[in-house]
């Protein structure tokens, strides 16, 4: 597989989905690439968790 440039569907920067991230997601069953860059996947994490625990 070759990296993948996709865009993020948050802040609409490219970002690459490298050959082993590919192979990591197709290992875990996972059908659907990224569509958040990573910068925007933790930003995501982190306001899920903090509104996880201020229930």
């Amino acid at each position: 597989m070759a990296d993948k440039t996709l865009i993020c569907k948050d802040c609409s920067k490219e970002f690459v989905f490298t050959d082993g991230e590919q192979e990591f997601y197709k290992e875990k069953g996972l059908q659907n690439e990224p569509q958040r860059c990573p910068d925007c996947r933790k930003q995501k994490k982190a306001e899920f968790n903090r509104n996880r625990f201020q229930r």
